[in-house]
């Protein structure tokens, strides 16, 4: 599953799988791939699949090490799958191997959802906790603040050179 995860990008606000990823994990060439989903075209909206800009192709290539550009033409930009996609490419790849990989995507999937959640949990219960904290401890540094320069107030007072009768 940590292997899936990898292979999970963030484009356009989207988690997606790109088509060489994919066609790697399905153990089928990534034109194999996009044939097959070209002939199916219509099943594969925006929301289900949109092709990466020039823009966003050379960013993630940067940060990806790719065996695949070598192999892609220069103006052929990747597809991005996003997870209703590879639910949709299990309908057109029947293969076995298609059926375990989508099996494991759909699980890889549902796993990061679940973390996403479990963080915004904690992050909420964080926030709680330092809005509480944060008051409480205001009320310490007050105080501290009050007594530090009652402190300096008497230095200040006891520096101050006498007037009056010594004994």
């Amino acid at each position: 599953m940590h292997h899936l995860q990898t292979k999970i990008h963030e484009i356009r606000g989207q988690k997606v799988l790109l088509d060489f990823d994919l066609a790697e994990l399905y153990e089928i060439e990534t034109r194999v791939l996009n044939q097959a989903v070209k002939r199916n075209f219509k099943r594969f909206p925006d929301d289900f699949m949109f092709q990466l800009t020039e823009k966003e192709w050379l960013t993630m290539s940067s940060q990806i090490v790719t065996t695949s550009s070598s192999k892609r033409p220069k103006k052929a930009y990747p597809y991005a799958f996003t997870e209703q996609g590879v639910a949709m490419l299990s309908g057109i790849l029947n293969s076995n191997i298609a059926i375990n990989v989508n099996i494991a995507i759909m699980r890889t999937f549902v796993h990061i959802r679940r973390q996403v959640g479990t963080n915004n949990e904690f992050n909420k219960k964080l926030e709680e906790l330092e809005s509480k904290y944060d008051q409480q401890f205001g009320e310490v540094f007050e105080a501290l603040h009050y007594l530090i320069q009652k402190e300096k107030k008497e230095e200040l007072y006891q520096k101050r050179k006498q007037i009056g009768f010594k004994k």
